[in-house]
């Protein structure tokens, strides 16, 4: 193939881009990304959100949206930090992010003069909080390290891959010399990857061929197996527990899906009965395990594509290395009913589960019902790290589609408004939610800004309790005073009006549906408060699933 060449690396990154498929670019323009935000913003669309740590936010959530990567474009030295902590978060999660910075001219690249915006070892940096990272050091290989970082960030195990890229570099003509051919929009397999040993893969067939009470617990890899896990439970009536992250890899009405519900007590005694539980792509987060003292039954198949997790926080008799897919079908034709009375047990304990839950969260009930009989089958709902997201958000709202289940895996709170900006604009014929408090939604407050501008279809619930009700339950249950988490809180109303954003409020659960219905229904952006203080509490409040020594 002939060599092609650009007038500017700008010029380059948008072919490269739309190679990827991708037509929204989330950053914030610079002296030192000035060329690559022009083009993007000439050819495709940039978004120039209000932070760094917001660009790689947004970017990951596109990403995860569209089921595929986004992009992000930042400025280096502190732009470049700024956007650490959202790779960390990427990186957590396993998603796919193309993370591009400037960096100085070469001629002064690492000389530690303090030329402007210059940081030290910005490469090594990148490299502690992104799977790939990497220096463009030449016009001439600008397009083969693009494609590499993008081809990394979609081999699973996936997570973001970032490129520095000196700004004389920038500016500078470039050549191609192609290998487009390689690259897709999808997460894939590493080449050999797909199916564990013969012999690891024969003895788990002939344990799930003798099972009678099987259990699966799906996590985010389980995402990339819908097909194979949803025939997994019609031939063996088994039921499905999940992470978070796995939530709707099977439809969370469908009568045997239990959810995300695995350390409550009847799913205890559900999974202390079980003569076999199949594990997808799971790695057992503390928060989803009561810090590991969650109990597993002995007969437990592992499958994840990332060697590394086997094994790594519980025991597997079978632990098997592959693609859920693969593997899953070649499972498949081992499998067989369940005992007579398990699947209706099952069914049993996932009523049991969303009941008492909804009965615990008293008025917040009324909210989680609204917003899900207001949005469509297929909507993206965005959450932050807050009590209502933690407690609710995170299990009883329903979710029938991986790519609508979009939230900080790492548990990193205010990255929900960003995370929603990137979903909404992923998907502009459906509308989106965000879940925020007031105390996670003030880290990032800017970005009501970027979203009085964009103009997505996205309807921002923000739960305003004066500060962070998480950690202040957490004292108030443990402590003799509270510190550092009663906070001054805006009047939303005209913080809203400021930004031009319509405004709506909850203060009782017969507001919930026709203010958030309205809003949903709205081809804008909405700000809706939820005055907790007059709404009432819930019956227990929320403490969040950690171990505090000596309590």
């Amino acid at each position: 193939m002939a060599p092609t060449h650009y007038a500017t690396g700008g010029d380059l990154l948008v072919a490269v881009l739309r190679e990827l498929g991708i037509d929204t670019v989330f950053g914030i323009v610079s002296v030192h990304n000035l060329p690559l935000v022009e083009a993007v913003d000439r050819e495709l669309r940039f978004v120039p959100v209000r932070h760094e740590a917001t660009a790689v936010n947004a970017a990951d959530a596109y990403g995860r949206a569209r089921g595929s990567l986004g992009c992000a474009l930042t400025s280096t030295g502190t732009g470049a930090g700024n956007a650490a902590g959202s790779l960390v978060e990427a990186l957590s999660a396993g998603t796919s992010v193309l993370h591009v910075t400037g960096q100085v001219e070469t001629e002064y690249l690492g000389s530690g003069r303090g030329f402007i915006h210059e940081t030290k070892d910005q490469l090594g940096m990148l490299r502690a909080v992104s799977k790939y990272a990497q220096t463009v050091t030449s016009t001439d290989t600008a397009a083969h390290i693009l494609r590499k970082a993008a081809q990394a960030t979609l081999t699973a195990p996936a997570g973001p891959a970032s490129v520095e890229w000196p700004v004389d570099l920038q500016y500078a003509a470039q050549r191609d010399a192609g290998g487009r051919a390689q690259i897709g929009s999808a997460v894939v397999c590493p080449a050999g990857g797909s199916l564990p040993a013969e012999g690891d893969l024969v003895a788990a067939q002939a344990l799930l061929a003798k099972a009678r009470r099987p259990l699966v617990w799906a996590g985010g890899g389980a995402t990339r197996a819908r097909d194979e896990l949803a025939e997994l439970l019609r031939v063996t009536g088994a039921g499905l527990l999940s992470s978070n992250s796995g939530r709707g890899a099977v439809p969370e009405d469908h009568p045997q899906v239990i959810g995300n519900f695995a350390t409550t007590p009847v799913c205890r005694a559900l999974l202390a009965d079980a003569d076999l539980l199949v594990t997808v792509g799971t790695h057992f987060r503390s928060n989803e395990t009561a810090d590991y003292g969650l109990v597993l039954p002995d007969a437990h198949i592992q499958i994840d594509i990332d060697a590394a997790a086997l094994g790594r926080v519980y025991p597997a008799r079978h632990a098997l290395h592959g693609h859920a897919p693969e593997v899953l079908a070649a499972l498949l034709p081992h499998a067989r009913p369940a005992e007579e009375g398990w699947t209706r047990r099952v069914a049993a304990v996932r009523e049991d589960v969303r009941a008492t839950l909804h009965d615990n969260i008293g008025p917040q009930a009324a909210i989680c019902d609204a917003i899900r009989a207001a949005l469509p089958r297929e909507a993206v709902v965005a959450r932050d790290v807050t009590i209502p997201s933690s407690s609710w958000g995170n299990r009883l709202l329903e979710m029938y589609d991986p790519r609508d289940n979009v939230f900080p895996r790492g548990g990193g709170i205010g990255q929900g408004l960003g995370m929603g900006i990137g979903a909404a604009l992923a998907r502009p014929d459906a509308p989106t939610v965000v879940l925020a408090g007031d105390g996670g939604l003030a880290v990032h407050l800017g970005e009501l800004l970027t979203l009085a501008q964009e103009r997505p279809r996205l309807t921002l619930i923000v739960f305003n309790d004066g500060g962070y009700g998480v950690l202040r339950n957490m004292q108030d249950r443990y402590s003799e005073r509270r510190s550092g988490v009663d906070l001054a809180t805006p009047d939303f109303e005209l913080l809203a009006r400021a930004c031009g954003l319509p405004y709506a409020r909850i203060a009782a659960e017969d507001h919930a549906l026709p203010v958030i219905s309205h809003a949903v229904a709205s081809d804008g952006p909405t700000l809706v408060e939820v005055d907790l203080a007059r709404l009432g509490p819930m019956k227990n409040p929320f403490t969040p699933p950690v171990k505090i020594p000596g309590q």
